[in-house]
């Protein structure tokens, strides 16, 4: 039977182009090169015999045999006596961009284009005639027979999902995670982020982190910097290397910046790990040490943690001193230690009334914020601030954070974020560039993974988005910036800008019209069915109250909906369009301007359709939904004017 339910489900919803077609012959005994698929591929033997081996998996090929494998797969080919003869057909199959919540969560668990299986087709001479018209076809390159190849393609999908159907088969999925720790195991030393590693292997960053993570349990970032970190232990016990050779050996350019994250991860330095790795096996080679060395606190403060000095002298590596040497100079520290903790108890001059003031100072300094996390403390005026999702937000106040998550293109404020450090997904940072911003806040939304990740490099700020209203989130950012009386002066002029725009828009008698917001096109549309959906539905249904077509409110309305689209046959479209319709534009959606349904609704044909482009009206921060407000109704009062 087929692999699951969704695997024909979401073939019927993608959009496939052929690539190319290929047909080769091996001669006995050859051995092909190691290559990367550049796409999706089906290869069909149709003589000789041969071992192919996809990532992990080995198939051992005779007569006729059809094996798929997914784009970034690694392919070699290792002909028997007989030789190998084979066609291979590249193909690119994608979703178009749609709010169909399935199949995007679909998508996301499992994508049929990457499976990997491989049988042996019962109908071998019929996929063998199909395959051999493709590739003919396909050399003479004419639209005409490349639309042939098309249709020939679809004819060979079906031959296979039939047989799929009826036999059960071990299709595991392409082992993606494979891929990208083979990738990051070669490549650890280079300056690696989420976005180079998924521009290599050909993925989008989003997909590649979340495949990792599912596989793995980790992120690729947090993969990196785990090896990174355990190839750096070993350079440290092993050899002599200076910690700033073992930086650049790993893959870090800065060593204070290594230095502080190995601290963090492995919890004491890199010269004090060394240390501890290096006594340790001196005790274990020589156990009667052992109460020799227990005294000593490898958190003392007097080491001086530059990797070169102790106390004025020049640093030696500590395999290259004797065992007397290690004794004496441990020794001396807890003498040292011991003098100095006498020394500091009996001061109680002047001396401790001055850390008392600096203390007060410092405090003074910072303030708490309570939070859904608890209290935080942070600075009084952060300066260095890194923002997750909330950046229209934070422009919002006049403050330009030093880093942001990856904004849609088109957002209203891209401009303001062009020198700006774009950190990755909102849900998946590069936890490394965030490190070295040295943020005083991070302000990020509700998400246990990326809180736990944030609070170890900075205080950290969660505002949960489904909980908190716009006035509560903007009071609540204003409270972290320093900036309260700038919140309320924002919110003030939302909502009086909102009041104006209803005046204006009732005055042309448009306010009590129906509209309708869509997206897709392709033989259906995705109807916006909630205000919090973006597209403008928050704009133009919460803030400026004008309703939708009574089938599409009825949803809305409704507290128990949770659907935020619904997909509508073109056929029944009439039904769900408004007196006016805004549309969701993005590159690549499809042309309707011919088509007879959509060009025959009142609103299109009536010139009341808008094209709001996708990722102007996708946020709902203060900044964007002020920009989007005056998009709209500029637009709408030019249907009139």
């Amino acid at each position: 039977m087929l692999p699951d339910e969704e695997f024909l489900f979401l073939w019927n919803h993608a959009t496939t182009k052929i690539l190319d077609i290929r047909y080769e012959l091996f001669k006995p005994e050859e051995i092909g090169k190691l290559y990367k698929l550049p796409a999706n591929m089906f290869l069909y033997a149709t003589g000789g015999s041969a071992d192919i081996y996809i990532d992990l998996n080995k198939y051992t090929l005779e007569g006729f045999h059809l094996i798929h494998s997914g784009k970034g797969s690694t392919l070699q080919i290792m002909a028997k006596d007989k030789g190998f003869e084979y066609y291979m057909v590249f193909y690119r199959a994608f979703i178009p961009l749609t709010s169909n919540k399935r199949v995007v969560a679909a998508m996301y668990r499992n994508n049929p284009f990457k499976y990997q299986y491989g049988f042996v087709p019962s109908s071998p001479v019929t996929m063998f005639e199909k395959t051999h018209q493709m590739y003919s076809k396909w050399k003479n390159a004419s639209n005409l027979d490349k639309f042939t190849v098309k249709s020939l393609f679809y004819q060979f999908l079906n031959e296979i999902f039939i047989q799929l159907d009826q036999e059960s088969l071990d299709i595991p999925k392409l082992n993606v995670s494979y891929q990208i720790q083979a990738y990051i195991e070669e490549n650890f030393a280079k300056p690696l982020t989420l976005d180079t590693i998924a521009k290599a292997l050909r993925y989008s960053p989003s997909h590649l982190s979340i495949q990792f993570k599912q596989q793995i349990g980790c992120s690729p970032i947090e993969y990196l910097i785990q090896l990174r970190i355990g190839k750096a232990s070993t350079l440290l016990v092993e050899t002599d290397a200076s910690l700033r050779d073992i930086a650049m050996s790993v893959g870090y350019h800065d060593v204070y910046y290594f230095s502080r994250l190995f601290k963090k991860r492995v919890g004491i330095s890199p010269i004090k790990f060394r240390q501890k790795e290096q006594i340790d096996r001196l005790v274990k080679d020589s156990p009667s040490m052992s109460e020799r060395y227990s005294i000593v606190d490898w958190n003392f403060q007097d080491y001086i943690e530059n990797g070169y000095q102790y106390k004025g002298r020049k640093y030696e590596s500590m395999n290259k001193r004797g065992v007397s040497t290690i004794a004496t100079l441990f020794l001396c520290l807890t003498l040292l230690l011991s003098a100095c903790s006498n020394g500091t108890s009996t001061n109680t001059g002047g001396e401790g009334n001055k850390t008392s003031v600096a203390q007060t100072a410092i405090k003074s300094q910072t303030k708490v914020v309570s939070t859904i996390k608890g209290d935080v403390e942070i600075p009084v005026n952060p300066e260095r601030v890194v923002v997750m999702y909330y950046t229209g937000d934070v422009l919002a106040f006049g403050v330009t954070p030093v880093g942001s998550s990856k904004i849609q293109e088109g957002a209203a404020f891209e401009e303001e974020l062009k020198t700006v450090e774009s950190l990755g997904e909102w849900f998946e940072p590069n936890v490394e560039a965030v490190i070295q911003l040295k943020p005083d806040v991070i302000i990020i939304p509700k998400n246990e993974e990326l809180y736990g990740q944030m609070k170890k490099i900075a205080p950290t700020i969660v505002i949960d988005d489904a909980t908190t209203s716009l006035d509560q989130r903007l009071e609540k950012i204003g409270e972290v910036l320093g900036k309260e009386k700038e919140a309320k002066d924002l919110l003030t002029n939302f909502y009086t800008k909102v009041e104006d725009s209803k005046e204006q828009l009732k005055a042309v008698g448009v306010l009590d019209k129906t509209v309708s917001i869509m997206e897709g096109g392709k033989g259906k549309m995705s109807v916006v069915t909630s205000y919090t959906f973006g597209r403008g539905s928050q704009a133009l249904y919460e803030y400026l109250g004008m309703r939708a077509p009574e089938i599409i409110q009825q949803k809305i309305d409704d507290k128990n909906n949770t659907q935020e689209a619904i997909d509508v046959s073109l056929e029944v479209l009439t039904e769900y369009a408004g007196d006016y319709i805004f549309r969701s534009s993005y590159e690549g959606m499809v042309d309707l301007t011919d088509h007879p349904v959509w060009s025959a609704i009142p609103a299109v044909k009536e010139g009341r359709l808008v094209e709001i482009d996708f990722g102007f009206c996708y946020y709902n921060d203060i900044y964007s939904l002020t920009k989007q407000l005056d998009f709209i109704v500029n637009r709408l009062l030019a249907t009139v004017n």
